[in-house]
């Protein structure tokens, strides 16, 4: 059984270990795979792992002998599924494993906004307290969390982890999905979603991205937010029109922004988002610590090992 792992690297930068998948087959693996190396390097593949690396109709038609497509990601766009299904290729992805991570990871972003430790941390090594005439200095407003209202655009696991967080800091939380869910937790409320932008001081996007909300965080929506309201996007990058952020942030539309995500990654080194000054931008690492990567490897080895076995886990 031939195995392919096209794009290992951010998965395993060296930290854990591919041993228990080189177990079930013979096993290339890759750091990294350009579109153009695709064919080359899965031409006698049974089984291809990806996970940016994409697996069109045209790749998948010239592929004979491949029988299973695992994803070492929850999304599976990277992979055409109708041709996959009309060829027969099972497909499977990788859900859950890093649902705390990415919750921790957000209210890293909103913490960072409300008091700013990074910012006086490097202030003092600048020698500022050092010169400073009084006992303490503060140059950017510090928030508290507590009894503000937070927003969660999209209720899985993500979402109700984050709504569980932000109710232990005390804060009220609004919550809008495409279906309304029953027997909420006291303290939070479904509204629709023109409210929810209109009432809460902190709105984090926790839903899949889909042909209907597309760029729906738009100038018309931040316009809906209170201006003084921080916006968080620990999900797809296309979720938000990036122009329109820009400019709501120029023109103090809104406070300010938190993306792991953008709509083109790595972003073109003209992306206006990177030089504004009220975005905090990180490289898509919110799913990235090593307890979820080891938590998404040891799922992606269980999936390969059901199929070898004929059972079926996490299949899209």
């Amino acid at each position: 059984m031939k195995i392919v792992i096209l794009d290992g690297f951010t998965l395993n930068p060296g930290d854990l270990s591919w041993q228990p998948i080189e177990a079930l087959g013979e096993c290339d693996i890759y750091e990294r795979t350009s579109h153009s190396q695709v064919l080359e390097r899965c031409h006698d593949a049974h089984i291809v792992f990806t996970n940016k690396v994409v697996l069109d109709s045209q790749i998948i038609a010239q592929l004979p002998k491949l029988k299973y497509i695992g994803v070492t990601a929850t999304g599976v766009n990277v992979v055409d599924t109708v041709a996959a299904k009309k060829q027969g290729i099972i497909v499977t992805n990788t859900p859950g494993y890093g649902t705390d991570s990415v919750a921790q990871f957000v209210f890293s972003q909103l913490l960072n906004w409300a008091q700013p430790v990074a910012h006086y941390d490097d202030s003092v090594k600048q020698n500022r307290w050092s010169n400073s005439p009084d006992f303490c200095y503060y140059d950017h407003s510090m928030i508290e969390l507590n009894n503000l209202t937070m927003g969660i655009v999209g209720y899985g696991a993500i979402g109700k982890k984050v709504a569980q967080i932000a109710l232990a800091f005390g804060m009220k939380v609004l919550i809008f999905s495409r279906t309304q869910p029953h027997g909420l937790p006291a303290g939070i409320d479904f509204v629709p979603l023109n409210e929810l932008a209109r009432r809460c001081d902190v709105i984090s996007l926790h839903c899949p991205l889909t042909a209907d909300n597309n760029g729906f965080i738009n100038a018309k929506f931040l316009s809906s937010m209170k201006n003084s309201a921080y916006l968080i996007n620990t999900g797809r990058g296309p979720l938000i029109n990036e122009v329109d952020l820009f400019h709501a942030l120029q023109e103090k539309v809104i406070a300010g922004a938190a993306l792991d995500v953008l709509a083109m990654e790595p972003p073109a080194k003209n992306n206006p988002l990177i030089k504004a000054d009220t975005a905090t931008i990180t490289p898509h690492i919110a799913w990235a610590t090593l307890t979820a990567r080891k938590r998404l490897m040891a799922i992606a080895t269980q999936n390969l090992q059901d199929f070898l076995q004929g059972k079926m886990s996490n299949l899209v």
